[in-house]
């Protein structure tokens, strides 16, 4: 069995990281489709209100990075919570994990499919992706957390694309009116549960800290990486709204995706094909890191932390994904009651993730400092 070095820490990634970091990983498949949980243009200000209650998650989660027992890594989270509560964290871990890059995964596909690939069989798309993640992955920890600045440069830009949607004639500013709710639904309230759900990516960094910076001085980068988050989904939600208006936005399934094949230049017609295929990356560095994570995780509840770690650990970890996923899409994904059902869960879970975890570091680790 040969060994792979996964896990190897030789450096740490400084303050840079930490803001691309926290902006990329709340950047995947939700913000296609937040448009259509959204819909009216009042939501604009669920997106600053709960971006703004995210920044002091960050600075909860920020108490956890900067402790002593986040420095140790794995021991630490044995020190604060006992090995047999870790090991049933795990296994919870486990399979949220799994689910979350199952949807990341049939997400993506499932676009590329739409808008690419039509005649392609759905399920040599998923190979290629998770193909392609697991060969990013196979460099390491290290290496894959490097690689979301390859993922920022190559979608941060995609934004600029759609600044001609705010401007006449495309932009119709009535469609933004009301600003303030007349009537509140139970669809405003999934909206907010959405929008939460969609900023708890950076939970996932608290298994990354012996590869992260404990610098003081983070809190501000973690900060600027949730704001630039929020200036994100704001603008990309009002070019929406401008575009289709309210009443027509709930009826399409990747408004933002559609709208890239209005984008007019004098030399490429198809500007959509190129926007999906820059997409690309940040779904690769999302679905990488968390392929090392239920790799992590599979180790930490199969009590094999101290063994290293091989070839054929991560071949299984990616072997296992990949048939949960093709099963998922066979008898889920493929339903419109079954791919909504897989979507709630991974709202709800999200939500719930990141309502949670920060709270409960933050608590634990005052608590032992206090004692």
């Amino acid at each position: 069995m040969k060994t792979l070095s996964l896990f190897n820490q030789t450096f740490t990634l400084g303050g840079i990281h930490f803001l691309l970091l926290v902006n990329r990983t709340q950047m995947h498949y939700f913000i296609l489709i937040m448009p259509v949980y959204l819909v009216h243009s009042y939501m604009v200000w669920g997106i600053v209100a709960l971006g703004l209650l995210s920044q002091l998650n960050l600075m909860m989660l920020c108490k956890w990075f900067t402790s002593s027992y986040a420095k140790r890594g794995y021991q630490g989270i044995v020190q604060l919570f006992g090995k047999r509560t870790v090991q049933v964290f795990a296994i919870f871990g486990f399979l949220i994990i799994l689910l979350k890059i199952s949807i990341i995964t049939l997400g993506y596909v499932e676009m590329l499919h739409n808008f690419i690939y039509p005649s392609m069989n759905k399920k040599w798309l998923i190979f290629f992706i998770l193909s392609i993640s697991l060969f990013v992955a196979s460099h390491g920890m290290e290496k894959t957390l490097r690689f979301v600045v390859i993922a920022f440069f190559c979608g941060a830009w995609i934004l600029i694309m759609f600044i001609p949607f705010f401007f006449p004639p495309i932009a119709n500013y009535r469609d933004l009116y009301p600003l303030i709710p007349t009537e509140w639904s139970g669809q405003s309230w999934q909206g907010l549960l959405f929008i939460w759900s969609a900023f708890s990516g950076p939970v996932y960094l608290v298994f990354m800290v012996p590869w992260l910076s404990s610098n003081q001085k983070i809190s501000k980068y973690l900060v600027i990486g949730n704001m630039l988050t929020i200036i994100e989904y704001s603008l990309l939600f009002i070019a929406t709204v401008l575009f289709y208006g309210s009443n027509f936005l709930n009826k399409i399934n990747f408004p933002v995706v559609y709208m890239g094949r209005y984008i007019q230049t004098s030399g490429l017609e198809r500007i959509d094909y190129i926007l999906i295929s820059f997409h690309m990356f940040n779904y690769v560095f999302d679905i990488s890191i968390l392929l090392l994570c239920f790799y992590g995780a599979g180790r930490v509840f199969m009590k094999k932390m101290n063994a290293r770690t091989t070839r054929i650990g991560l071949l299984s970890s990616w072997f296992v994904i990949l048939i949960s996923i093709i099963i998922m899409d066979q008898w889920l994904w493929q339903t419109v009651p079954g791919q909504k059902m897989l979507l709630n869960i991974q709202i709800w879970l999200g939500a719930i993730i990141y309502l949670l975890v920060p709270t409960i570091l933050f608590t634990v680790v005052k608590r032992k400092e206090s004692m």
